[in-house]
């Protein structure tokens, strides 16, 4: 049975897609997904989210292809309505969601990690969009977010020929911010969402908006908001025991609110 297993470390939630031998994605598990990163949105303790695969080949090779074997038109457009609403929950999450990619991530599983906000990748990784290949295409923001983070160039070359890379060529086309060893990923990744802990989540969340809407609309218009949003944090508890805190050399005592 597919499964998304959850546990709690400190300020950070991690999420271990387990659905051997692939880690593939099923409807259920996407509505899972949301579920989860909704509720997760909803407690104020959560700063950071990981993201990583069972067992150490696999971080996901994305939908069973066994799904689409009918051709059921209406059966693929509610694959990729679940896919859809899953990874833009997931883009969406108010705190920093980073991929721990401790394997192959292929189709909807390297999906869901330009869905996150940061990726760190064991050297063995590898990584593709090979929906073509099999006729089919990335629907889960692969076109999109793969895009924005890489180029137009590399995303032609990487759904258009179906060019695979591996994770040092990941890190230098800036797929992914940090490679480390086989087996690594997951703690790497509990490091970093560490540092999150340390920031005010009230600054996370209005600096994340910010960074993703440049994505969609012009400079000009994103400069206003900036300086909009900035004044908004003095509504905020967190800028008053962010202040505090620094003035008194002590550790931020963060409220969420």
């Amino acid at each position: 049975m597919t499964a998304l297993i959850e546990k709690i470390v400190g300020n950070t939630a991690v999420i271990t897609m387990s659905n051997p031998p692939a880690n593939t994605w099923t409807a259920q598990s996407l509505q899972l997904l949301k579920q989860k990163v909704e509720a997760l949105n909803d407690n104020p303790e959560i700063y950071a989210l990981v993201i990583t695969g069972e067992g150490d080949k696999f971080f996901s090779a994305g939908a069973d292809l066994k799904l689409f074997a009918d051709g059921n038109k209406e059966n693929a457009a509610n694959m990729a309505h679940c896919f859809g609403e899953a990874f833009e929950a997931l883009s969406a999450f108010r705190g920093v969601s980073i991929a721990a990619i401790n394997g192959y991530a292929m189709g909807g599983g390297l999906e869901v990690a330009l869905a996150c906000d940061l990726r760190i990748a064991e050297s063995q990784a590898v990584m593709a969009l090979p929906e073509a290949t099999v006729g089919l295409l990335p629907c889960a923001g692969g076109t999109q977010n793969l895009a924005a983070l890489i180029g137009e160039g590399w995303a032609k070359r990487m759904i258009l020929c179906g060019e695979r890379v591996g994770a040092e060529q990941a890190q230098q086309l800036k797929l992914v911010e940090e490679v480390v060893e086989t087996g690594a990923a997951l703690d790497a990744a509990m490091q970093l969402a560490a540092k999150v802990a340390k920031q005010s989540p009230s600054s996370i969340k209005a600096c994340k908006t910010l960074i993703q809407a440049g994505r969609n609309m012009p400079r000009n218009q994103a400069l206003p908001i900036e300086r909009e949003l900035f004044a908004d944090l003095f509504d905020t508890q967190d800028q008053a025991e962010g202040v505090a805190a620094f003035l008194e050399k002590r550790k931020a005592n963060w409220k969420n609110c």
